[in-house]
């Protein structure tokens, strides 16, 4: 992973890291059932907006190497695994 796409994906992740602990005192706190569902929504979006950065750097990096390497191998194994982790995110 580059640099710069780590620094960005950490602070999204401490941010969200935050965001679940305030989750976890809203129950604690038996907030509206409505609010606490809002947000978990948000941070499951900002999951996802990370997971989108995460596959955006790998298709940039690791399977625009496997193309131009030419190994024919290396690049199906790649789009193997860019399938079937789009495949599971669906889910």
């Amino acid at each position: 992973m580059r640099d710069e796409i780590k620094s960005s994906c950490l602070k999204r992740l401490k941010r969200i890291e935050g965001q679940i602990r305030g989750l976890a005192k809203m129950v604690e706190d038996d907030r509206y059932c409505i609010d606490v569902v809002t947000q978990i929504g948000a941070a499951r979006a900002a999951l996802r907006r990370v997971e989108e950065e995460v596959l955006r750097d790998h298709v940039a990096h690791c399977v625009e190497h496997a193309i131009t390497s030419g190994d024919k191998a290396d690049q199906r194994r790649k789009i193997a695994e860019l399938m079937d982790v789009v495949g599971r995110a669906d889910r």
